[in-house]
């Protein structure tokens, strides 16, 4: 037991490693900023053996990643191969997250995998940031790449390197951070060596089985301690770029002994818009809701998914068929998924239970000829929202939501990045869900165009109907994005300027110097009845402002001063 839990912990911090080398070493902010990514060790068969705590839609899908990709390359893989992919299609999540995977040969034998998953923020397609937001069909959505060598026997691939970087509109941006996720993986297979040569390959495989089985076990456990039966709950995401919604995502848990089943039968038929999601998206929210709902102690590893069973029908909003596009399905949909599980749930796991987070990233991207370089720029900009209020304290505020885990990026790196003038960032009061604790609140963000022009786009949800609260607790603040013309004093919807037929999914609108944009993303849901929260934190939050004088009094009543 201590040797694996010596040896847990140092795989956990090559993992670690791993990501420092990427932030540290990569050229796009969703990297070196908001941490977009996520390293782990696999085994040679795909099992996810180690993680370290990045982005959850990437834990969650490792092991779906890993064993598509080793069925196209697996036993014919060298020292010094470099495999990338990034196909929904082939077990992927959606067509910007890239995988990059590194055999671990120890004395000729194949010992691991060291793998490293990150959001690439150009890949081409019909607008610059990869949110294709008006996508009918994956191939709109920019360029997919089969598991390929881009380094074989230690060698860059040339003609694939040619390849990756012809299609997308930010070759040197691509090009840094591709070199980024290589210099990942290449640390983790020499940190892993040394640690296999120091304990011998016959006690890590033992220690690789028994740490599965001990995370198997303990989440086992944790579900043991769950009252036996069905717990249903349904959700909506509002619609699908394309005039289409809305799409019901519908779960079951059947909780029997130590084990749990999860369907999603019932659920709409996939939409024709980008908001569909891969299995494994679905395989990666579904693990990352229980996660949320058990012992955060316990090994992040393959053990973990054995009790875990999941049903998700092909061809419906949470199993895409081929060609439709996925875009908007690993980040939109992904908490949405997450949170039914954590819906349904909520009716047996007692004060473990919280309500819905805001929701949405809110993705700004955007692309444009710097005037300042003369260079071609695109960025993908993830916004914060507001967490769920919990049994004991309200919801944290102006946090990624769900499956991102990742940071906002810096006013100032952004000024410095891109021809933007960040005028206003800030707490939207009262879009916090009442509750006796309080959900957390969003964020407004108003940006003034510095550029000639600039190709925005936009991804989001949660605009017609906030984020649920639970027990009582109420819902949270609504989403949106507005807009002002240089020669105008007056906001209004985004969409309605630009002519496009959804609120909260569009593409390609353009955007010129002295234009304004403002984004004001979802708050989140409350925690138990409002009348039950205590005067004090009532009159603490209207000191603060993050609650109206006046809304504290629709949903609480009179205040009592401390």
């Amino acid at each position: 037991m201590v040797t694996m839990n010596i040896i847990e912990q140092a795989m956990v911090s090559i993992c670690r490693q791993m990501g420092i080398t990427l932030m540290k070493t990569s050229y796009s902010t969703i990297f070196n900023e908001a941490l977009d990514f996520t390293c782990g060790i696999a085994s040679p068969g795909g099992d996810m053996i180690s993680v370290a705590e990045f982005n959850p839609a990437h834990i969650g899908a490792m092991n779906v990643l890993m064993r598509s990709c080793l069925q196209e390359i697996s036993s014919e893989v060298e020292p010094g191969d470099v495999v990338v992919h990034n196909d929904p299609y082939r077990g992927g999540l959606h067509t910007p997250e890239h995988t990059f995977y590194k055999p671990i040969f120890v004395d000729g034998e194949l010992m691991a995998f060291a793998v490293a998953i990150g959001h690439i923020a150009e890949i081409g397609g019909l607008v610059p940031g990869a949110f294709a937001s008006e996508a009918t069909e994956i191939f709109h959505e920019g360029l997919r790449i089969p598991p390929v060598r881009i380094r074989r026997r230690g060698e860059d691939v040339a003609d694939v390197w040619k390849l990756l970087l012809a299609p997308v509109r930010t070759p040197r941006q691509n090009y840094g951070d591709y070199r980024a996720l290589i210099s990942a993986v290449d640390l983790g297979e020499r940190e892993l060596g040394v640690l296999i040569k120091k304990y011998g390959k016959a006690v890590f495989k033992r220690t690789v089985l028994d740490l599965q089985d001990y995370s198997e076990a303990r989440m086992r456990a944790e579900f043991r301690e769950l009252p036996d039966g069905s717990y249903s709950f349904a959700d909506i995401m509002e619609n699908d770029g394309t005039g289409a919604g809305p799409f019901n995502i519908k779960v079951e848990c059947f909780v029997q002994g130590d084990e749990i089943i999860v369907d999603f039968s019932g659920s709409s038929p996939q939409a024709t818009g980008p908001i569909n999601a891969t299995l494994g998206v679905t395989h990666s929210a579904t693990y990352n809701a229980l996660f949320h709902l058990t012992d955060p102690s316990i090994p992040k590893n393959a053990g973990c998914f054995r009790p875990i069973k999941i049903i998700a029908p092909p061809g419906t909003i949470v199993n895409v068929n081929y060609p439709a596009p996925s875009v908007g399905g690993n980040t939109e949909t992904h908490p949405r998924i997450a949170y039914t599980v954590i819906g349904a749930l909520a009716q047996c796991v007692g004060k473990r239970g919280f309500a819905a987070d805001g929701g949405s990233h809110s993705n700004f991207v955007f692309g444009a000829f710097d005037e300042r370089t003369g260079d071609y720029l695109a960025c993908y900009d993830l916004m914060v929202a507001g967490w769920g209020g919990r049994s004991y304290a309200d919801g944290n505020s102006a946090t990624n939501v769900i499956n991102g885990n990742n940071r906002m990026t810096p006013t100032e790196v952004f000024e410095m990045r891109y021809p933007w003038s960040v005028e206003c960032y800030e707490l939207v009061p009262d879009s916090g869900g009442p509750g006796t604790y309080r959900g957390g609140l969003g964020t407004t963000k108003t940006l003034l165009c510095t550029n000639p022009e600039i190709t925005v786009s936009f991804f989001g949800d949660r605009q017609e109907h906030g984020p649920w609260g639970i027990h009582g607790g109420r819902e949270g603040g609504k989403g949106k994005i507005e807009y002002m013309a240089a020669d105008e004093n007056c906001w209004q919807p985004m969409h309605t300027a630009f002519g496009k037929r959804s609120a909260s999914k569009f593409a390609a609108a353009i955007v010129r110097r002295g234009d304004r944009v403002r984004i004001t993303t979802p708050g989140a849901g409350g925690w138990g009845p409002p009348e039950a929260r205590d005067p004090a934190m009532v009159a603490e939050d209207i000191e603060e402002g993050f609650v109206s004088l006046v809304s504290s009094k629709e949903s609480y009543g009179e205040i009592v001063k401390r």
